[in-house]
């Protein structure tokens, strides 16, 4: 049988609809209503429904649930391994955010509702705190859980499983600690120079200013403080890991510019800012304290960063903690401000790493580096001071 099928305007764009949707990977149904003429049959006008469902999903959440499920059987597998505590991991798309995981104690077994992430940051911790209140019997299960993660976690009464098998879990039935156990590396972990130390001061400029991401490499490197030959590794390293595209010849794009900046966030304060360091330092009178927005700042050389930069920026928050970024030597730090060196101090000081005049003024950081240090602090009220800065200056853009 032969049949002759006519497709009118509509159908032709409901086709095109369909090959755009197939090209996005999103889940829909399409319902077709169209005429349909069959040569075998008086009937002219005979109506039809075409019904396409087209489930389909990211690469990047494929890859982020592949990931998540790594972690969880790793984590699994080694603590029935370390402690022969028994456990079953159910995917579950209801009320739970990654699923649930079941574990069998002396006394019997007990459910928990788990959050999975690759690595837990002092930023996320308000976050999590808040999940906990929701969810009583939350457990996060993570590749890595940072020593200080881990204590700020236990003190929430936060249960906890990394890869390694360590756990901490405080419910009515129970009470678990187990630490010391290691992950063990079969493989060397492919280094992205993206975010060492010296690839984050590159970063941070394409995140301040994504125009530089286009300028030439020697300019980069310039602007940026860094060696010539870092700034293809840094190109390619956020190429790889879905941060920049190109877009024509040695023309590139940023992509993904919140993931990026949480990624620098995260890296700046594990691995570049360490190394800035130069001490810490208390106030020579209580009442400097009191009137820090009265010291004046040697203009372009040394800025508030932190909880006086939030201050400043928002005129919100109270500063507790006092962050400095300079070009200054320590002892000028000491002799012009009246300082006094103290490993408890709640005066901080860091090496400026950035160059020009990249800044909110001649005095204080930039609004991107004030938000990344509020968020790392994991405290309440400065990262609701960050919010402010990042809806301010940041949401639109990012």
């Amino acid at each position: 049988m032969r049949s002759n099928v006519h497709f009118s305007v509509k159908a032709f764009l409901i086709i095109m609809f369909y090959i755009t949707i197939v090209r996005l990977n999103l889940t829909i149904i399409i319902y077709c209503l169209e005429k349909l003429r069959c040569d075998s049959c008086e009937c002219q006008n005979v109506h039809y429904i075409c019904m396409f469902t087209l489930r389909g999903q990211s690469y990047t959440n494929e890859q982020t649930n592949k990931m998540e499920e790594k972690i969880v059987y790793t984590a699994l597998e080694n603590l029935r391994k370390h402690t022969g505590i028994e456990g079953w991991y159910y995917v579950n798309f209801k009320d739970y955010l990654d699923g649930e995981v079941r574990l069998l104690f002396n006394n019997g077994e007990e459910r928990f509702t788990i959050e999975v992430k690759r690595e837990i940051r002092t930023h996320q911790l308000e976050q999590i705190r808040q999940l906990a209140v929701r969810y009583k019997d939350l457990l996060l299960i993570a590749d890595i859980i940072f020593p200080k993660i881990k204590e700020e976690l236990r003190k929430m009464g936060v249960g906890y499983l990394d890869a390694a098998g360590n756990i901490f879990v405080q419910t009515d039935k129970n009470h678990v600690w187990i630490e010391g156990h290691k992950i063990e590396k079969t493989e060397a972990i492919k280094v992205n120079r993206a975010f060492t130390a010296t690839g984050l001061k590159a970063v941070y400029l394409f995140l301040i200013d994504e125009n530089m991401v286009n300028q030439p490499q020697r300019t980069i490197a310039n602007e940026a403080g860094i060696a010539l030959g870092n700034i293809n590794y840094v190109i390619n390293g956020l190429k790889e890991h879905g941060f920049l595209i190109e877009k024509g010849r040695k023309q590139f794009q940023i992509i993904n510019k919140k993931q990026l900046l949480e990624r620098w966030m995260e890296a700046f304060e594990e691995k570049l800012k360490p190394t800035l360091h130069i001490g810490n330092f208390r106030f020579t009178k209580s009442n400097d304290e009191n009137n820090w927005k009265e010291i004046t700042l040697k203009p372009n050389e040394t800025y508030w960063g932190g909880e006086p930069a939030g201050k400043i920026i928002t005129n919100y928050l109270v500063p507790e903690i006092f962050t400095l970024f300079t070009d200054e030597t320590r002892n000028n730090l000491i002799k012009n401000y009246r300082l006094v060196p103290e490993n408890t101090g709640n005066i901080k000081a860091y090496k400026k790493f950035w160059k020009g005049q990249a800044t909110f003024n001649e005095t204080v950081v930039h609004p991107l580096l004030a938000y990344a240090d509020l968020m790392n602090t994991g405290n309440s009220r400065c990262m609701e001071t960050a919010k402010m800065i990042y809806d301010r200056y940041f949401k639109e853009n990012i």
